[in-house]
């Protein structure tokens, strides 16, 4: 019997048909540094407009989904995760004042199902409209026996460009400057093992699908809600003329990891728990849980995706910028001396 890579458990055919498929999407997050089309080797991106910059600096990042794409694959919904990948790499470019130039995705799967891919790839090319890249290249590989036929991964990494002046540092942070947060849409991309042996029973097509009075929708639409880009809210207040002086996006790890990066030695970030609305979607799980609330701010976002520490005189100027820019921000803290590190009141 003769042997070939179909009978292998990889379908080239599915290959081609799936690119195909995709093109439209991925056509339509184009920038006029892109050169070429879909299907070379490499992606290829003209740097000529960067030499308007003094000194400019290559940002990068590169991150995935967790296990947040279960979600996906038992609701059958596959059209979001892919903003959620883009969203967890161009945040954290946009968070070290980085405009993101372009993003590159990596599909394994058991099986090619060539729409289902495509509408993953539909995904990815949404969260780099929202974010202004260009989606320039990806993979889409087959595993199978690696793999169950209907699992897949998704990861990405995302490059962008700063000019060295602008680069978000923390080094002019002082005691008296305001925190602002900028709201969340939910769970993000972090803590879904967590979130899932909570919701252990619900993890069925049915269980998401059950209405909570409390959420407003279903299990299932409040855990897949797509991660927020807060790359628009950031140029915005760029453009306002405010220079913001930390910036921490918050993922996994929470308030309590994620917030002292943005630090210098020596200072300390004070977060009024009560100062902006929590979404209902954590009370349900620290409730369902039974989790502690000192967990909680240790693994979750908790309603709050991004958080920038200003000059108080440009406070009021950084809160019109984001509502500018479509987001809702919330004082939510003061920067003071002290150990680095953040204190929850």
């Amino acid at each position: 019997m003769q042997m070939d890579y179909k009978q292998a458990g990889v379908d080239i055919e599915a290959g081609y048909k799936s690119v195909e498929l995709m093109k439209k999407h991925v056509k339509e997050t184009m920038r006029p540094e892109v050169l070429g089309g879909l299907g070379g080797f490499s992606g290829a991106f003209s740097l000529a407009a960067i030499k308007d910059m003094e000194d400019p600096v290559l940002l990068s990042g590169t991150d995935g989904c967790g296990t947040k794409v279960k979600l996906a694959f038992i609701m059958d919904k596959h059209d979001t995760i892919g903003i959620d990948a883009v969203a967890m790499c161009v945040n954290d470019v946009a968070c070290a004042g980085g405009e993101p130039l372009f993003f590159l995705d990596y599909i394994a799967c058991g099986k090619n199902f060539p729409e289902k891919i495509a509408t993953i790839v539909s995904g990815v090319a949404e969260g780099c409209k929202q974010s202004g890249c260009a989606l320039i290249g990806g993979e889409t590989a087959e595993h199978p026996g690696l793999m169950p036929e209907d699992d897949y991964d998704l990861a990405g990494f995302a490059v962008g460009v700063v000019d060295r002046k602008d680069i978000i540092t923390g080094e002019n942070l002082k005691a008296g400057d305001v925190l602002i947060g900028m709201a969340s849409s939910g769970v993000h991309s972090n803590g879904f093992s967590l979130v899932r042996k909570v919701f252990e029973n619900e993890m069925t097509k049915e269980g998401l699908g059950t209405y909570y009075d409390e959420l407003g929708t279903t299990l299932g639409e409040a855990l897949i809600a797509p991660t927020r880009i807060y790359v628009k809210a950031l140029k915005s207040i760029k453009d306002s003329g405010v220079t913001v002086k930390a910036c921490s996006h918050i993922t996994g790890g929470g308030f309590q990891e994620n917030i002292p990066r943005m630090l210098p030695e020596g200072k300390h970030a004070v977060v009024k728990k009560d100062s902006y609305e929590i979404p209902a979607i954590f009370g349900l799980l620290q409730k369902k849980g039974n989790i502690e609330e000192d967990m909680m701010y240790n693994t979750f976002n908790m309603g709050l995706g991004m958080i920038v520490a200003v000059d108080p005189a440009d406070a009021p100027k950084t809160m019109e910028a984001i509502k500018a820019a479509g987001d809702k921000p919330f004082v939510v803290g003061e920067i003071k001396d002290g150990e680095k590190g953040v204190t929850l009141c």
